[in-house]
């Protein structure tokens, strides 16, 4: 039997305008976690998310995390726990997001203030840094909570809550806090929800079940003791940025296509019932197409498209640290470069055989220059592929929530970015991890012109707090 819903959804309905002004309010806090002059604006939010919940009645800890790694005179922002409910009849929720966000500058080319929530009635979008990634959704669960309390409706789960304030600056200290509280604030839970992705397309909600890893690499050409002047040394000197250039055109051809050895054979082969599942899913090439801004797709169709984006490794080139960027000319021979790029891994892709055919492709094509520099490749980070069960009865009491608020059955896909800690509380907890997501494909999340869509905060809130009735009901199944 479905849940009796209604009067917390009449009653999110008539507090719209105050879960909004919530919005708003975090908003105005820029807390830029990658910025040192915004760290105490990460601090202010994360005080802001305290007090919100220990005005609904949750129980909040502040966690510190010491200071930031090569940044000592930095203090890390604390993660923020609370426990809403600690009835042993209950289910147990554990729900993750962030309260810090990308930079914003109005020169990057914003048309409204980027830290000030701007609602535009007509089309009903409200533009601001953080509005979908993620203030949003984490109000989201504080806005859910509200709701029960003033519609006179039980809770139905005890809901536990981790964010944290260094997403966008790798989630440093993160992780060993989660395996710290895996036998303490998470022992109990009896899975995991995160809201910090995205619709596929505009109109119809999906479940998330996979994400692609990153192998995040930076490749080093040295050769002369400092920078040269090209009248007077060009023509004379192994140049480093040649051979840099020549290395990362290497690596991957104009149509995507990897062109290292030993990456393919890593991919696990697609199946028939794997195959099906894209026929159904609700994306069409213009989705695309308004995402990028352009007609500029590797792919006409739409199968081999998400495939692309979910189910294949990418190699993207990111820039050349070293190299004169700046506008207008300057003859100068850079006497270090380091070019950056990223492989986006897939099931069954290992980290470390990964990094060991890039290393294999670069020292062959290196050798092939007969340069005298010397080249230094480096993983910079990696995180793993995940994939979960979308037959989990985490998954399914989700997908009848959506279906509840929304009307239709959602898609079930993957993405092609990585959220490294869904990882991570798969295994501190051993539980099944859901993403569910509040925002839209157009949300422009790290993009200037950042938006979430009214409907989609709105609505999201009531998906929220169904989707906990549905936990707290449906019958256990591992999937």
């Amino acid at each position: 039997m479905a849940p009796q819903l209604d009067s917390f959804f009449k009653q999110v309905d008539a507090m719209s305008e105050s879960f909004i002004d919530r919005l708003s309010k975090a908003v105005a806090i820029p807390s830029v976690s990658a910025m040192d002059e915004h760290r105490p604006d990460v601090f202010k939010m994360g005080e802001f998310m305290a007090s919100e919940l220990r005005n609904l009645g949750a129980e909040v800890t502040l966690h510190p995390l010491g200071k930031q790694p090569h940044k000592e005179h930095l203090e890390l922002p604390p993660v923020v726990t609370a426990r809403y409910g600690s009835d042993p009849s209950k289910r147990t929720v554990l729900v993750y997001g962030h309260y810090d966000v990308q930079p914003a500058l109005m020169e990057d080319g914003w048309a409204t203030k980027p830290f000030k929530l701007t609602v535009d009635e007509s089309s009903g979008r409200m533009y601001g840094r953080g509005s979908t990634d993620d203030k949003g959704p984490v109000l989201g669960w504080l806005n859910a909570i509200e709701a029960h309390k003033k519609a006179g409706v039980e809770f139905p789960v005890n809901l536990l809550m981790c964010f944290e304030g260094m997403e966008e600056y790798g989630s440093e200290g993160l992780d060993e806090f989660i395996m710290r509280e895996a036998k303490g604030f998470f022992k109990d839970a009896d899975a995991v929800c995160i809201s910090d992705n995205y619709w596929l397309g505009t109109e119809k909600p999906c479940l998330t079940y996979g994400l692609r890893g990153c192998n995040y690499y930076s490749l080093e050409v040295t050769g002369p003791g400092a920078d040269l002047h090209s009248g007077v040394f060009g023509g004379t000197a192994h140049e480093p940025m040649t051979d840099l250039v020549r290395i990362m055109s290497s690596l991957v051809d104009p149509d995507g296509k990897i062109l290292i050895d030993g990456i393919d054979e890593m991919v696990a082969p697609i199946t028939d019932q794997e195959k099906a599942l894209y026929k159904d899913i609700a994306f069409t090439m213009d989705n695309l197409y308004e995402s990028l801004g352009s007609k500029t797709a590797l792919f006409d169709d739409k199968a081999r498209t998400l495939m692309g984006r979910w189910r294949f490794p990418s190699l993207s080139l990111h820039g050349i640290e070293g190299a004169f960027s700046a506008p207008g000319a300057k003859t100068v021979i850079p006497a270090k470069v380091i070019g950056k790029f990223s492989i986006r891994t897939v099931p069954d892709m290992e980290s470390e055989a990964v990094t060991a055919a890039v290393q294999k492709h670069v020292d062959k094509v290196f050798a092939g220059l007969k340069s005298k520099n010397k080249c230094t490749l480096k993983l910079q980070h990696d995180g793993k592929w995940w994939v979960a069960s979308p037959n989990h009865w985490n998954f399914t009491a989700a997908a009848k929530a959506v279906e509840h608020v929304w009307g239709v059955k959602p898609d079930l896909t993957r993405e092609g970015g990585s959220i490294p800690v869904t990882l991570t509380f798969e295994e501190a907890t051993g539980k099944n991890v859901l993403l569910l997501p509040m925002g839209s494909s157009t949300d422009g999340a790290h993009s200037i012109n950042e938006k979430l869509d009214r409907r989609n905060y709105i609505e999201g809130i009531k998906l929220l707090g169904a989707y906990l009735h549905y936990v707290a009901e449906e019958p256990m199944r591992e999937g």
